[in-house]
């Protein structure tokens, strides 16, 4: 009882500092929605239309931007609300179906249709399909056209009989998929899980510098004189890190579900993982708060190592662009090993038996961690200088 006693101290101190609460609860969705935004394909990108006056073939053609697969269309009145739309990001690109698209084009003029779209942005990916939607409608008004000089028939029914006739040819279909994988994850999949990792390392090293606080105001010395063990001490100190660990990585597995729809796969290994590696991180940051002698040292030794490792484990660049060597150094992180796991989990729809290699390995990590902190965390908590 004492030993969770302390360990529920340590869980309400660090909700008590508000800048430690916002990296806890905050700033790991913030960057995770970023990194979803940005290479995600969660956002279907939305093209505004203006068409008044265009006529029938100006309807027909917005008909057909509106049924194309991932374009969302917005219809506007004028080219100027438009362009300020754009301009202002409400959508991503603006094509103007001039007044008159109709005549013009049954007289054979060509047709210039203003396309407006930002320098930077998605708007050059609508600009794409766009423009395989108009090669699709001039291949078909060309057809009409030719058939009328032939003196066939006149333009209207050419062009309904070329329409008919182009649902009939053979269609060229591309589909992309994900190699190793079911071609279902976005963007959001293999942020969060390189952030959970991220943030449960580096919220656990600087949890470290509370036990470091504890042992400076003479905490730690005025629970050794009391009815308290070192062995007690030493439990609740790391269940207190384990409570904080897990609970950022739970946080994060749970809020990414239901908020982004992140797939993570079996959830029995999903949650094996977290507990192991937010073990690691309680052994890290125990590790660090017995061997430093002021929170200042933790906060910036924290951020360097966490960061670090995190940058070498495949946290901010994916380990499959990793050159082969990299990888290899990268594997003497436990990050490396983490994500592999979760890649396994959440791509190739594995199960707890599928990672045993990796959780194996994770276990070796948070047992080694723990047993040298166990050392220097007694050890200074019993040495002469710690009751001072």
């Amino acid at each position: 009882m004492k030993a969770l006693a302390i360990a529920w101290v340590n869980l309400r101190r660090v909700f008590r500092d508000r800048i430690g609460t916002f990296f806890i609860l905050v700033f790991p969705f913030m960057l995770i929605l970023a990194i979803g935004a940005v290479f995600g394909s969660g956002f279907t990108p939305v093209l505004g239309v203006v068409s008044r006056g265009s006529g029938p073939l100006g309807g027909d053609l917005v008909h057909r931007l509106e049924t194309t697969d991932g374009l969302e269309v917005h219809a506007f009145d004028d080219p100027e609300a438009l362009t300020t739309a754009v301009e202002r990001g409400r959508v991503d690109a603006g094509l103007v179906v001039v007044p008159g698209f109709d005549e013009r084009v049954r007289s054979g003029a060509t047709v210039a249709l203003p396309f407006i779209a930002r320098p930077a942005g998605p708007g050059s990916q609508v600009g794409l399909t766009v423009d395989a939607v108009l090669a699709r409608e001039s291949a078909a008004i060309q057809a009409a056209r030719l058939t009328e000089s032939e003196g066939l028939t006149t333009f209207a029914p050419a062009l309904q009989r070329a329409t008919a006739l182009r649902a009939t040819l053979p269609q060229v279909r591309i589909v992309q998929t994900i190699a190793g994988g079911n071609g279902a994850q976005t963007g959001f999949d293999s942020g969060a899980a390189q952030e959970l990792i991220l943030f449960v390392f580096v919220i656990s090293l600087a949890a470290s510098a509370m036990l470091i606080e504890s042992r400076r105001l003479g905490v730690s010395r005025r629970m050794l004189a009391s009815p308290t063990s070192a062995g007690q001490i030493l439990v609740g100190e790391t269940l207190g890190r384990f409570a904080i660990a897990l609970f950022e990585g739970l946080l994060i597995y749970v809020v990414t579900r239901v908020v982004f729809g992140v797939d993570w796969g079996d959830p029995v290994a999903g949650i094996a993982v977290i507990v192991l590696f937010a073990l690691i991180g309680t052994g890290a940051a125990m590790l660090m708060g017995a061997s430093l002698h002021n929170p200042e040292q933790s906060g910036a030794l924290g951020v360097f190592i966490g960061l670090g490792f995190a940058a070498l484990g495949g946290c901010m660049v994916p380990l499959s662009i990793f050159p082969p060597t990299m990888a290899t150094i990268a594997h003497a992180t436990p990050h490396a090993w983490a994500l592999d796991a979760f890649d396994e989990i959440q791509r190739s729809g594995g199960s707890i038996a599928d990672v045993l290699p990796e959780l194996g390995v994770l276990a070796v990590y948070a047992a080694a961690l723990l047993a040298v902190a166990t050392i220097v965390f007694r050890r200074r908590l019993t040495a002469p200088e710690a009751s001072t």
